[in-house]
C-alpha cells in the first residue's frame, strides 16, 4: 500500500486560550489520516506582556506528541512576528524536514477528523490546483457557513463569501474555484512554496492570503475549495476590525502588486470616492488616526521602493504565464458586503454599492482587457 503524503498542519498560536487547544487535541486524535504522516507544527508568538503559553502546551499537549496525536514540534519565537512570519517559521521547518504539504490551522479552530485526505486527493489528482481550502463553518452555530473561500471586490477588499449562510442552502461541486484562499485553513506543497515563495512577512497580518492566492494564481494554478473537507471556526469579527491600519494598508499594497497602472488609473476615480467614504467611516468609528497613519506609510518612499521591488517580482511570473489583469478581475465583486450587520449603513447599501457596481460594470468589465 503506498504511503500517504507527509503533511505539516502548522498551528500559529498567539491568541493563547485553553479551550481552542482543548478543541485541537480532540480533533487531532480521532483523526483518519495516517498520524505517522503528520507533523503539528505549534509556532508560538509571545502575546504583549503575557509572553508564551508554552506550560499549558507542555503539561496538556506534549504528553500526548506521537501517541494519541501526530508527533508534535514546538517552535517559540522571540517576538511576534505577526500572522505571516509566524506561519512562515513553520514553513521552514515544513521544508527543512522533507514534508510533502503544509497546512495553515487556525489557532481558533480545529479540523473535521477526516478534513486532510479530501485535501491530500485534490492536490494529488488535479496538478493544475495550487491551493486548497477546506470548506469552513462557524462553531459552535455548525449549521451556518464562515467561508465557501474568500471574495475579492475590485478595489482591493476581502470577505468571507457566504458569511452566515445555512449550510443546508449549499449547493457546492465537490471542487470550486474561488477568488482566493482563505490563511485559516488552507494547503499547499512545498514543492510550489520552493518555486513560488511562502508568505510575505511584509503584510504581518490581513491579506497576506489574498496576495499569496493571487500570486500562485498569477503562476498559473488554480485556488479551490474542497467541500468534503471541513473546518470549524470560532470566528469573531469584533477582534478582527480593530486592524484597520493592516487591513488598508495591505490593500493598497495588493492592487500595486498585482495591476498594471493604467489598471489602476482607471479605478482611481472609484477609489478617490470610495477614500471620501472611508475618511468619514474612520472618524465616526474614532479610527481616524489609523487613517492617517496608512496616508503617513504610503507617504514615504522608502516603503514604494519596497513595494515595487515586490510589483516586479509578480510582473516577472505573469508575463511568464501570460496571465492578465482581466484574468485576476474576472472574479472580482462590485460590491462591499461586510460580514457584521454592525458595520453595514445606510450610505454604503443604498449609494455606495450601486455606484460601485455601475462603476464595475462600464469599467472593469468592459474597458479592462488587458
Amino acid at each position: 500500500m503506498k504511503q500517504q503524503p507527509k503533511v505539516a498542519l502548522i498551528y500559529l498560536l498567539y491568541y493563547h486560550v485553553e479551550s481552542h487547544v482543548d478543541d485541537v487535541v480532540s480533533s487531532l486524535k480521532k483523526m483518519t489520516y495516517d498520524k505517522d504522516q503528520v507533523e503539528v507544527v505549534i509556532v508560538s508568538n509571545p502575546m504583549p506582556d503575557k509572553g508564551h503559553f508554552l506550560r499549558y502546551i507542555d503539561e496538556t499537549v506534549m504528553p500526548l506528541s506521537g501517541k494519541e496525536i501526530p508527533h508534535v514540534t514546538v517552535l517559540p519565537q522571540k517576538e511576534n512576528i505577526g500572522f505571516a512570519g509566524g506561519n512562515n517559521a513553520g514553513v521552514e521547518w515544513a521544508l527543512e524536514n522533507g514534508f510533502d504539504y503544509v497546512f495553515f490551522y487556525n489557532n481558533d479552530g480545529f479540523l473535521a477528523t477526516n478534513a486532510i485526505e479530501p485535501l491530500v486527493n485534490t492536490l494529488e489528482n488535479n496538478p493544475d490546483i495550487g491551493i486548497a481550502q477546506s470548506l469552513m463553518l462557524l462553531h459552535p452555530e455548525t449549521d451556518l457557513v464562515n467561508s465557501t473561500g474568500n471574495a475579492f471586490h475590485f478595489l482591493g477588499f476581502g470577505f468571507c463569501n457566504d458569511y452566515r449562510k445555512p449550510v443546508a442552502e449549499l449547493d457546492l461541486p465537490p471542487v470550486k474555484d474561488i477568488s482566493y484562499a482563505s490563511g485559516a485553513a488552507f494547503m499547499i506543497s512545498t514543492k510550489l512554496i520552493k518555486e513560488y515563495g511562502m508568505w510575505d512577512h511584509d503584510f504581518f497580518l490581513y491579506h497576506e492570503d489574498f496576495e499569496w492566492s493571487f500570486r500562485i494564481r498569477c503562476a498559473g494554478y488554480r485556488v479551490v475549495l474542497v467541500r468534503d473537507s471541513v473546518f470549524y471556526h470560532k470566528y469573531q469579527f469584533s477582534r478582527s476590525i480593530q486592524k484597520f491600519y493592516w487591513m488598508e494598508r495591505n490593500r493598497y499594497g495588493v492592487m500595486l502588486m498585482f495591476f498594471k497602472w493604467r489598471t489602476l488609473l482607471l479605478l482611481l476615480p472609484m477609489e478617490i470616492v470610495l477614500e471620501a467614504g472611508l475618511f468619514l467611516f474612520a472618524a465616526k468609528g474614532g479610527w481616524l488616526d489609523k487613517r492617517f497613519a496608512v496616508y503617513k506609510y504610503w507617504l514615504q518612499p522608502k516603503h514604494w521602493k519596497l513595494w515595487l521591488k515586490k510589483r516586479a517580482f509578480i510582473f516577472g511570473i505573469k508575463k511568464k504565464t501570460g496571465i492578465t489583469d482581466k484574468t485576476l478581475l474576472l472574479n472580482a465583486v462590485p460590491e462591499i458586503l461586510f460580514q457584521d450587520p454592525s458595520m453595514r449603513n445606510p450610505l454604503l447599501i443604498y449609494i455606495g454599492n450601486p455606484i460601485m457596481k455601475l462603476y464595475y460594470n462600464i469599467v472593469v468589465k468592459i474597458l479592462i482587457r488587458w
